[in-house]
């Protein structure tokens, strides 16, 4: 059996024990306020974190280029409390053009 289907099978395995577990855990485990608050808070900090690596690395290097400049906008605009379609608009504006002129 080659390495690649020892790879498949065991992240396989550990994708199902891993659910298994997960449904194993009891009611009144999950209904706590502290479990409820790091639920609905752990999509938000991956959904960051996705965000701050698609707009700050290339491969393995940190980089500063048109996406830093629409996301700096869209900072701003969020901060004045614009409509989110204007945010995504402007950032998306933002950094095609500084992409096109710079």
């Amino acid at each position: 059996m080659s390495t690649f289907w020892i790879a498949v099978i065991g992240s396989s395995a550990l994708a199902f024990t891993t659910k298994f577990l997960g449904a194993s855990v009891p009611q009144s485990a999950l209904g706590h306020p502290r479990a409820l608050r790091i639920n609905n808070l752990v999509p938000i900090a991956l959904l960051t974190a996705l965000v701050a690596v698609s707009t700050f690395a290339d491969k393995s290097r940190l980089v500063l280029d048109n996406r830093a400049l629409g996301i700096s906008v869209a900072v701003v605009l969020l901060i004045a409390k614009a409509p989110f379609p204007l945010v995504v608009v402007g950032a998306a504006l933002t950094s095609a053009l500084a992409y096109r002129y710079f």
